[in-house]
């Protein structure tokens, strides 16, 4: 027989309170996370104090040392994100090796060379952007880099999606849907999605009309894994709206997985052959 652990009064012990190894980094990171979401604005010294429920000169500290490592800098609105961070994305995203092959690929595309393309990973239910090609286009549109966008809504999000099996999809949008777009106000149910991605695998590539970002259509294909554990990877185009004909749009679909084929670890597909 197996006996469980017992208490004063006979009954079952209480879980006890897991301990924090590390306070002062885990409310470094949250100042980070705080500042990470705030998209541009600089955050008071008060309200990341008030927002942590931590004193001002606690608070103080963490952020003096946080500048003088260049992960914040200091305005006089008060604190936003440092270089430094921007230097860790960059040193995060280069490590896969479709983001290195990238940028020669897209360069040398004539369909894609003047296009704004994107490379995205799935983290969580959301499309997290990586890397960009900026295009020789005279807009300026797309999502920031380290930006998050619904992976329901957006081109790229439905191509990281495509490769799941229907049990990992349903895991990876738990609680999510049903859910309304903020931009057009369509209805998205899994059923609705599952439709978009059969639409998707069918003609090679997935289509945002617009409802993820105002005013932008989203092209988009999935990329394969390059080595066991790679996180789902995806890459895609973003055209103004009003610039994106049926013709337009079927050849970037098709170079952007002319552009995929040649990202692909010819080892692990030499592999798969055999």
């Amino acid at each position: 027989m197996t006996s469980e652990n017992k208490g004063e009064d006979g009954g079952a012990a209480e879980d006890k309170p897991v301990r924090d190894p590390a306070p002062a980094v885990t409310r470094a990171l949250a100042i980070l996370g705080l500042l990470a979401e705030a998209e541009g604005r600089a955050i008071p010294l008060s309200e990341l104090a008030r927002t942590l429920g931590i004193a001002k000169s606690s608070c103080a500290n963490l952020c003096q040392a946080l500048e003088d490592g260049e992960m914040i800098r200091r305005t006089s609105e008060g604190f936003g994100l440092g270089r430094r961070t921007a230097e860790l994305g960059g040193a995060f995203s280069i490590q896969f090796n479709q983001v290195r092959e990238f940028f020669g690929l897209i360069s040398s595309s004539p369909t894609l060379s003047g296009e704004l393309v994107q490379i995205a990973m799935l983290d969580g239910s959301d499309a997290l952007y990586l890397a960009r090609h900026e295009g020789r286009a005279p807009y300026r549109i797309g999502t920031p880099l380290g930006s998050r966008l619904p992976a329901i809504f957006s081109a790229a999000g439905n191509a990281l999606l495509l490769p799941l099996s229907e049990p990992e999809l349903e895991r990876v949008l738990a609680g999510v849907l049903p859910q309304r777009s903020r931009i057009d106000g369509m209805e998205l149910s899994f059923e609705v999605l599952r439709e978009r991605l059969d639409a998707a695998r069918e003609r090679g590539y997935t289509i945002d009309e617009g409802h993820s970002t105002l005013g932008v259509l989203g092209v988009a294909v999935p990329l394969p894994p390059w080595a066991p554990g790679d996180p789902p990877l995806a890459m895609g185009a973003a055209i103004p709206a009003d610039l994106a004909d049926p013709v337009r749009i079927a050849a970037i679909g098709t170079a952007l997985r002319e552009v995929a084929a040649r990202l692909e670890n010819p080892w692990g597909a030499q592999a798969a052959r055999k």
